[in-house]
């Protein structure tokens, strides 16, 4: 079994504005729990073929915190070590006492809260259903019980303003240990989306302050302090297998690919050649960079956008996107496809 495990709750209070995921709004509690009994049943089989424990584990949504997670704690446990970051993705309304409670009492040691917005305004268009300073308090109480902790912010949502970006300095007091910075995937047709290079230009900014408080860049869109880089989204990023539960879940084992449906999963088996390929492109995407010396022919194409001030040529063949080339790392990619 791979070492690294993906399981998606798609359970949500309300379909944010902007989300075109898959996700459940409006579910009850029945259907939670017996998701959760789905859950846990595969997380045993899991455990009969593992004889170690897991390198990386993470709960996405959706919210999960929605359910009541506490039935995996036994199932959960042989998968876990010391070692083990287990990160579970929390909306700041489910950031309560007994619910950090329940989460720490299964494993999790790792948060990553959805914040999206620091703008009263944007949060209600959006649907969040808290605000600004809600958000602050919801942070404050996380932090109280978990070090290892971090949010997400989305730029170019319409409404914004580059006036906004004061507020962005509030984080510092945060004690954020990650940051997550998007730009508006406008896949469900907002009106009055942010053109691309002013949100382009307002990220850099926002990286810019991120590091000034010791964030560092190490993804096109992933910030953190040292040590606190997100592993298990690095084990996808740098070629590793992950095994993905539940509907709307992926994992990649091998030259398998899976896609969790809500009827089961659907496997899709690649060449060797393009498994290869696939595992080495994701690497542009990290400030290690792309080695490309098991592809000579993506020299010339990497050397072009070199001299065009997208990429850097580091030692060897290695090559590593500028600030500029991770604008555009999409259409880098596709042309390398």
């Amino acid at each position: 079994m791979a070492a690294n495990l993906y399981v998606h709750f798609p359970f949500c209070r309300s379909r944010c504005s902007y989300c075109s995921l898959y996700s459940r709004a409006g579910s009850t509690a029945a259907e939670r729990e017996r998701y959760i009994e789905s859950i846990r049943v595969e997380l045993e089989s899991l455990r009969v073929r593992s004889a170690s424990t897991l390198k990386t584990l993470y709960f996405g949504g959706g919210s999960p915190a929605l359910c009541d997670l506490k039935p995996l704690k036994g199932a959960l446990a042989p998968l876990l070590g010391e070692s083990t970051e287990f990160t579970v993705e929390l909306h700041p309304l489910d950031a309560t006492p007994d619910k950090l409670d329940e989460l720490k009492s299964i494993g999790v040691n790792r948060i990553s809260m959805g914040v999206q917005s620091l703008d009263d305004g944007i949060l209600a268009h959006m649907g969040r259903g808290y605000t600004f300073h809600d958000a602050v308090r919801a942070f404050a109480l996380v932090k109280s019980r978990f070090d290892n902790a971090g949010i997400d912010l989305i730029v170019g949502y319409p409404g914004e303003s580059a006036a906004l970006l004061p507020r962005h300095a509030r984080l510092a007091k945060w004690g954020l240990r990650h940051c997550s910075v998007y730009s508006l995937q406008n896949e469900r047709g907002l009106k009055d989306a942010i053109d691309d290079e002013t949100t382009m230009n307002r990220i850099s900014i926002l990286s810019k302050f991120l590091s000034d408080i010791g964030l560092a860049g190490y993804e096109i869109s992933n910030y953190a302090a040292p040590g606190f880089e997100c592993r298990h989204n690095l084990a996808v990023w740098h070629g590793e297998d992950y095994v993905g539960l539940g509907a709307g879940a992926c994992g990649r084992e091998g030259l398998i690919r899976t896609r969790g449906t809500k009827n089961g999963y659907e496997k899709t088996t690649v060449s060797q050649e393009f498994d290869i390929k696939e595992r080495t492109l994701f690497r542009l995407r990290t400030r290690d960079g792309l080695d490309a010396s098991r592809f000579p022919e993506w020299r010339p194409a990497l050397d072009r956008f070199v001299a065009e001030g997208l990429l850097a040529l580091l030692d060897g063949c290695v090559y590593r996107l500028t600030e500029r080339g991770t604008e555009v790392c999409d259409a880098i990619l596709a042309e390398l496809v």
